[in-house]
C-alpha cells in the first residue's frame, strides 16, 4: 500500500480498493511516514526536464510514384534528400517510393504537394495524394 501510494496512487483509490475508509489508510501511511514532506523544500524537482516533448517518431510509409516525382522536381533539399534515400517499389503499372523519415517530413512533403490535390489536377495526381494523406492520417494526424 505505502508502494502504491509513493508512485502515486491516490488515498481514496486505495481506500477502495482495500474496503477501508480513507482515514485509515492516511493513519496507515502517516504510521510508515509516507506522506511526510521532503526535509529540504527550498529545492524544486526540476519540471522542465520531466515536460520535455517527445522526438518526432521515424516511420516508414510507401509515396505514390506521381508524389515522389512532383517531390522531386519541387520539394525543399530536406524532401529531396528523403526521397532519395527511398526504395522504389513497383506495383502494377506504376511505382511507390517507400520512406522512412520522421512524422514532420512526411507532413512537409504532404504539403509540398498539395498542388496535386486542386482541381486543376488530373484524376490520378488527386487520388495519389489522397491516398498518402489517408497514409499520414492512418499513423498520425497530418
Amino acid at each position: 500500500m505505502v508502494e502504491a501510494f509513493g508512485e502515486g496512487t491516490a488515498v481514496k483509490a486505495l481506500a477502495r480498493q482495500h474496503q477501508v475508509d480513507p482515514k485509515t489508510i492516511r493513519r496507515v501511511l502517516d504510521a510508515a511516514g509516507a506522506r511526510e514532506l521532503p526535509e529540504q523544500l527550498d529545492v524544486l524537482p526540476d519540471l522542465a526536464a520531466e515536460q520535455q516533448p517527445e522526438p518526432d517518431p521515424v516511420i516508414t510509409l510507401d509515396l505514390p510514384g506521381l508524389l515522389a516525382d512532383h517531390l522531386l522536381a519541387n520539394g525543399d533539399e530536406t524532401v529531396r534528400t528523403a526521397l532519395a534515400s527511398g526504395r522504389t517499389i513497383r506495383r502494377g503499372q506504376g511505382h511507390s517510393l517507400r520512406i522512412t523519415a520522421p512524422l514532420e517530413l512526411h507532413r512537409a512533403a504532404l504539403q509540398q504537394a498539395a498542388a496535386l490535390a486542386a482541381d486543376a489536377a488530373g484524376p490520378a495526381e488527386r487520388k495519389a495524394h489522397r491516398v498518402y494523406a489517408a497514409r499520414l492520417t492512418a499513423v498520425g494526424r497530418p
